[in-house]
């Protein structure tokens, strides 16, 4: 999005909010920065004004704001000892910067494409608890060490946890009031709606409350004044042109000396990997949810480190702190930023006097309350929810992040992360299902869309399982892409290993390139022998067994360009299917079956008539089907319209102008009790409903009884045992079966026998 995106009126008011408030955060922190990394307290104001305003200016984020890093000060105090000046610290930043541009011009921001999301949110996590443990003791005046220091051991020897004990002895009354005071007015603030809504940002009323409060301090002396060591301090100079002193260059005479290259390279790989992840991290909490160009934002910062070394600044990256305090604050777009930078400019230039007014302990409480929002118990429970691959990997993330640093948390974290990857792609990386063909069980192993060298260990482990004498099918119609590695074991398995195990190997959907060819060994369509070998009891367990496959969307693969060369010789189906012509009534699809494997006998109302009868034993007394399953349905049309033409004395010729239509509503009228449809016009809709329902029932039960009265050749079979003659009703609201009991026909005898 363009800068000129960002000048909108309906967001800049909100922006010019945001942007005041993440200056008043960012000023502390600047300077808590540079004290932490031996660096002049000045080049983390100028780091601060670059990060603000060109880099705000040049990123794609509408969120990030960028700054000096509180996860680079161990780097910047060890490469400034190592390299003997900060003039020569100032070069190796130059040199990172141009490293970063690079980077960002060679589309290395595709990396945080990778950083797992278990990562990124224990990254926020952790900071949140960091803000939470670390702003306490400022809260309560507290403050001896840096403002901004993030990492678990302090440069005075202390550590997060030790410094709570040396807290108790050292707690200011008028800092802590301030502070307390600041958390009870941004709670406050947040829980009331109007004020929530309100164009003045709660931190700003903080501010104002805590620099009113140190003054009326003042006034009463004693302990509760707020002494300059509990205030922000901001360097002074006598003139504008004092400022200019300030200012340090790179000692560009340091260009050949390896150490200098030595230390960018350390500082671009640190500064880059760090912001990839804030930037990460502050897309995930933004509202509008927007997504930030990774290697535009390298550019960006490239080229603001590079500005910053020529000044005297130390390095930048996005930082996770001032960009949630500033999404916290209500910021639209990336304005927000460019005006924090502003302000670090006049105020250090033209207001320092005033800023040196304001209290520790009120930003501190802005900071915690940020910290609280980005560490909330919802974001515990919902990676707990998630699951221990999530969980785990979340858990030491924010727990490393905690006890070291920003950096080596984050390395700590993507290599537990990374561990956990392995372990699942070792485990899961393929789909394992065991299909039960006509022709007996078939070990279906569906490839991944993306094959990688990480699965090869996985998917040798699933072929060792695949027993002697067994059928594997590799299914690859969904997968793009197959590592060399992958391939060779599949081609040594099907060449060598499969046949000296016996097992047979079928292959579905290898790419041409691949020169895998599509083969299928199994038998996937009833034959000749299956058909005699099956019982009619068995056969209907077959029906049942597709139908729970259609119902749970595990149909089985199948190759029908092979079924139907299979069968041009021949058919030998297993049973006959009598069923209505209804469109959501398919048997084909409801048992799961394949080609040659059912005779479908579709007609309105599922009835039997002469020619329906020639058609069922032409399938069972011929062809050799064992099984007759005749199935309703619910909310049939043809019941329907049976049920509201009894007792009229109009026809459905003269209601349709369909001649023919009566021949079926006469027949499914047999199953009708004309005494039990009076009233059905006042009937509720949902009584009527399963009153057509019913009647569909009995219209089963009595074509069954039928198909037994009216046909001698069906009735020899099922006396003799050779077939069986069974009813059933399809709900098509839930898509389920229900096999009816036809004990008065005597069928059920009939399905054990051979």
């Amino acid at each position: 999005m363009a800068f000129n995106a960002s000048l909108s009126q309906s967001t800049l008011p909100r922006d010019l909010a945001a942007g005041s408030v993440v200056f008043l955060v960012a000023l502390p922190l600047c300077l808590g920065v540079a004290l932490a990394s031996n660096a002049p307290l000045f080049s983390g104001v100028l780091a601060g004004i670059v990060g603000g305003i060109l880099v705000g200016i040049l990123s794609g984020s509408q969120t990030s704001v960028s700054g000096p890093a509180a996860g680079l000060t161990a780097i910047v105090a060890a490469q400034i000892a190592l390299l003997g000046s900060f003039e020569t610290f100032l070069m190796a930043v130059v040199i990172a910067g141009l490293i970063q541009i690079a980077l960002g011009v060679a589309r290395a921001g595709f990396l945080a494409a990778f950083f797992p999301t278990s990562v990124i949110k224990g990254l926020l996590a952790a900071i949140g608890v960091i803000l939470i443990l670390k702003q306490i003791p400022h809260v309560l005046g507290h403050d001896p060490n840096p403002e901004g220091n993030m990492s678990f051991q302090q440069p005075d020897h202390e550590n997060t946890f030790s410094e709570f004990g040396r807290l108790l002895g050292e707690i200011h009354p008028g800092a802590a009031v301030i502070g307390l005071a600041s958390i009870a007015v941004l709670v406050a603030w947040g829980q009331w709606k109007r004020l929530k809504k309100s164009a003045v940002p709660a931190p700003l009323v903080v501010v104002l409350l805590g620099v009113g409060l140190s003054l009326l301090f003042r006034q009463l002396g004693g302990r509760w004044v707020i002494e300059p060591s509990h205030l922000v301090q901001v360097p002074l100079a006598d003139s504008l042109t004092g400022y200019l002193q300030f200012l340090q260059h790179p000692d560009f005479s340091q260009w050949s000396n390896p150490a200098v290259y030595t230390a960018a390279l350390t500082i671009a790989a640190v500064a880059s990997l760090e912001t990839l992840l804030n930037l990460e991290a502050v897309d995930k909490i933004d509202p509008q949810q927007r997504v930030s160009p990774p290697s535009r934002e390298l550019v960006a910062q490239g080229i603001g480190n590079v500005a910053a070394g020529l000044i005297g600044g130390i390095p930048i990256t996005s930082v996770i702190v001032r960009g949630s305090v500033n999404i916290n604050a209500g910021s639209k777009s990336k304005l927000s930023a460019v005006v924090h930078g502003v302000l670090l400019v006049v105020s250090v230039t033209f207001l320092p006097m005033w800023l040196n007014l304001i209290p520790l302990s009120c930003l501190a409480a802005i900071l915690l309350v940020t910290g609280i929002k980005l560490a909330s118990p919802a974001l515990v429970k919902q990676m707990w929810s998630e699951g221990r691959y999530q969980f785990i990997p979340f858990a030491l993330t924010v727990v490393s992040i905690v006890l070291t640093d920003l950096l080596i948390g984050i390395m700590i974290g993507l290599a537990v992360s990374l561990a956990f990857i392995l372990s699942s792609n070792v485990r899961r990386p393929i789909r394992r299902i065991v299909e039960k063909h006509l022709g007996g069980e078939v070990i279906r192993i569906e490839l991944a869309n993306q094959v990688s060298f990480l699965n090869r260990a996985a998917l040798a482990l699933a072929f060792d399982a695949v027993p002697r004498g067994g059928h594997l099918l590799l299914d690859a119609r969904n997968t793009d892409y197959i590592d060399p590695d992958v391939l060779s074991l599949i081609r040594d398995f099907n060449d060598q290993s499969a046949p000296a195990r016996g097992v047979e190997v079928s292959l579905v959907g290898f790419r041409q390139k691949y020169q895998l060819k599509d083969q299928t060994q199994y038998v996937d369509c009833c034959t000749r022998d299956i058909q005699s070998a099956l019982t009619p009891r068995q056969v209907l367990q077959l029906l049942q067994e597709g139908h729970e496959r259609f119902r749970t969307g595990q149909r089985l693969t199948r190759d029908f360009g092979r079924q139907v060369n299979a069968t041009a010789n021949g058919q030998h189906p297993l049973a006959v299917v009598v069923s209505c012509i209804d469109s959501r009534t398919p048997a084909e699809l409801i048992f799961d079956m394949g080609v040659g494997d059912i005779f479908s006998v579709r007609i309105a109302g599922n009835i039997t008539s002469r020619k329906v009868l020639g058609s069922v034993e032409y399938g069972c007394a011929v062809a050799g089907a064992k099984l007759i399953l005749v199935m309703g349905h619910t909310r049939c049309g043809a019941v329907t319209a049976a049920v509201d033409m009894v007792g009229s004395s109009a026809s459905m010729a003269d209601v349709t102008g369909c001649e023919h239509l009566d021949h079926i509503v006469s027949d499914i009228q047999l199953s009708i009790d004309p005494q039990t449809c009076q009233g059905l016009a006042e009937m509720p809709t949902a009584e009527k409903k399963a009153f057509v329902d019913e009647v569909a029932r009995r219209n089963v039960l009595r074509v069954v009884d039928a198909m037994l009265q009216e046909s001698q050749a069906l009735h020899d079979l099922v006396q003799s045992g050779q077939i069986a003659i069974v009813g059933a009703m399809y709900d098509v609201v839930t898509g389920g079966i229900e096999i009816l009991p036809t004990v008065e026909n005597n069928q059920l005898h009939a399905l054990d026998r051979v």
